[in-house]
């Protein structure tokens, strides 16, 4: 579990090709208390921890983490976001962030408005019904609340502090960009059709 409070940018140093997609990016915060095994967000996917070094770790990406997220166009001198799972009793800033990516979204707009940024996202429509205004959905890890949605886009204002934090200011418009909507909407939609279910078979 993450909170989608960004605790570092990190750089992709190289990728492995082959069998096994492997990813080495450079670090130093997350390698505090880092151990192989270890959960790590990267771009919002969780990811398993299978090697590391001083200023350095290296994550599998299995075929499904490619299909499902951008980190496939991700090349060596890239940022990437990156946080450590929530420790037992580690104190909570952001929202509930499983690490599962659920689709991706291109950047389609950004403005500036006062000291913040205003960044338009396109979203899947399968995604659309569970991203709602001020409501939380993860862009690329970062935990952010919706300030407007119509079809097909939703938008997000980055205050100051975050912008110095993330990658998400600096990548061009047209980028792709890792989603995950909040996941207590997705169970109280299922709860709902089971009992709506339920009641039409009675």
């Amino acid at each position: 579990m993450f909170t989608g409070i960004v605790e570092e940018v990190g750089q992709v140093l190289a990728w492995r090709r082959g069998a096994a997609d492997t990813l080495r990016i450079g670090a130093s915060r997350v390698l505090a208390d880092a151990r192989p095994g270890d959960s790590v967000a990267v771009d919002g996917a969780c990811l398993t921890l299978t090697a590391l070094g001083a200023d350095w770790f290296e994550v599998g990406l299995a075929p499904e983490t490619l299909r499902r997220t951008s980190l496939g166009q991700r090349r060596p001198g890239d940022g990437v976001n990156l946080e450590r799972a929530v420790g037992a009793g580690g104190r909570f800033g952001g929202h509930y962030v499983q690490g599962h990516v659920d689709g991706t979204g291109r950047i389609l707009e950004k403005r500036p408005d006062g000291s913040s940024l205003l960044v338009t996202f396109s979203i899947p429509q399968a995604l659309e019904r569970y991203v709602v205004e001020k409501g939380f959905v993860a862009v690329d890890g970062v935990s952010l609340t919706v300030t407007a949605t119509v079809p097909g886009r939703f938008s997000v204002a980055l205050v100051e502090y975050t912008r110095a934090a993330v990658t998400l200011p600096g990548k061009p418009l047209g980028a792709a960009v890792n989603l995950e909507v909040d996941v207590l909407a997705k169970y109280v939609e299922r709860l709902m059709e089971a009992r709506l279910a339920t009641a039409r078979a009675r």
